[in-house]
């Protein structure tokens, strides 16, 4: 069988169909038509005969050329839905297919085959033959933009404040609305096409629903692929003080700093564990900040890394100063920028982000 190097189209899979290059030992398949008209106006993408040794049997095939979980479901529930033809039973045809897909389809009474050696094809009292393992020959094709890191991850960090909004315009106003770098700094504000495709990308993930409302549906799934695909801050320098003020003193002196120099800062997830969750940790309080060498010529301490209790990270990574939580003059970072640092940390800090984690979705359930 041919190996593509980009997501094979539905056509090409077709032609892969009707070819005969499609394996499922000890099964073979032949094409019968394409595009076999059923009831109203409804086509299924190929009639097929799938054979094994002296028993036959007729497939209606629907193709789907996507590999999202949204499209796997789209074409289960498509073949549960229409009529077939008399004598002829229901397939699934996808470039990939996970053993837990296969799976699904066993339990849905659905066979299904794919590219790369796996499958499931059921005939009632007579067989059923289940294959698994091949691997996905089409894991290089370029894949869409991962949606859960970098900016575009403010689209899905947006639905931890929110679990509904009425439209696309609403969420992007709502990021650039959160966002402290746009606000007071030169950020250019996210725009309207990113917000869309994330979107998207969260609908095919069976995240989010978009119907008379863009709801979350998975907050759990949601906060995990966060996690999974969270990147450490892009830190450009870094500084540790000691500075002759702490506490409440040295916030109240970092923030009337800050804003004469119309300068954003705010804590890191680290420094802000207390504000959400019990944590010992040290008694340093660490900052984001776009420019250091603003606040270091008016800061009055001394860089040291014997006791300092202030160390500032320079960055302009957008997503830390997202949703930025201001307690009286000073900025906290959010819950969920807390509970993504907690779970990079090691076991204690993993072990502390459990707080965090059901703070969040407790907020969620409120809202």
């Amino acid at each position: 069988m041919k190996q593509y190097r980009k997501m094979p189209t539905q056509k090409e899979m077709l032609d892969q169909l009707r070819r005969g290059l499609v394996v499922l030992t000890p099964l073979s398949f032949r094409f019968l038509e394409e595009t076999s008209s059923v009831s109203g106006n409804r086509h299924f993408d190929a009639l097929i005969e799938v054979c094994w040794n002296q028993n036959m049997a007729k497939f209606a095939v629907e193709c789907k050329a996507l590999s999202t979980p949204k499209a796997f479901w789209d074409g289960i529930n498509l073949l549960k839905s229409q009529s077939i033809p008399k004598g002829c039973y229901t397939m699934l045809f996808r470039p990939f297919f996970s053993e837990r897909q296969l799976q699904d389809l066993e339990q849905e009474r659905i066979s299904g085959i794919d590219l790369c050696g796996n499958g499931v094809v059921i005939i009632p009292g007579k067989y059923a033959v289940f294959r698994s393992g091949g691997r996905n020959k089409f894991s290089t094709s370029a894949p869409i933009k991962n949606i859960y890191r970098k900016n575009s991850s403010m689209v899905s960090r947006v639905f931890c404040l929110r679990s509904s909004y009425a439209t696309v315009q609403e969420i992007y106003l709502e990021i650039n609305r959160r966002n402290l770098l746009v606000n007071r700094w030169n950020k250019k504000p996210i725009s309207l096409s990113t917000v869309s495709k994330a979107l998207k990308t969260l609908e095919e993930d069976l995240i989010v629903a978009r119907k008379e409302i863009i709801r979350l549906l998975q907050p759990d799934k949601l906060l995990e692929k966060l996690s999974q695909y969270y990147d450490p801050p892009a830190v450009k320098k870094k500084v540790r003080l000691k500075v002759s003020v702490d506490g409440k003193a040295l916030r109240e002196l970092l923030m009337k700093l800050a804003d004469t120099m119309d300068l954003p800062i705010i804590a890191t997830g680290i420094s802000s564990v207390n504000q959400y969750a019990v944590m010992q940790r040290e008694d340093i309080l660490s900052i984001y900040c776009p420019r250091l060498e603003m606040l270091l010529k008016q800061l009055p301490g001394n860089e040291t890394d014997r006791f300092p209790n202030l160390e500032l990270l320079e960055t302009e990574d957008e997503v830390l100063y997202f949703d930025a939580r201001q307690e009286g003059d000073f900025c906290w970072a959010s819950p969920l920028q807390v509970y993504l640092e907690l779970m990079a940390g090691d076991k204690r800090d993993q072990e502390t982000a459990g707080q965090v984690l059901l703070l969040l979705l407790k907020e969620l359930e409120q809202v």
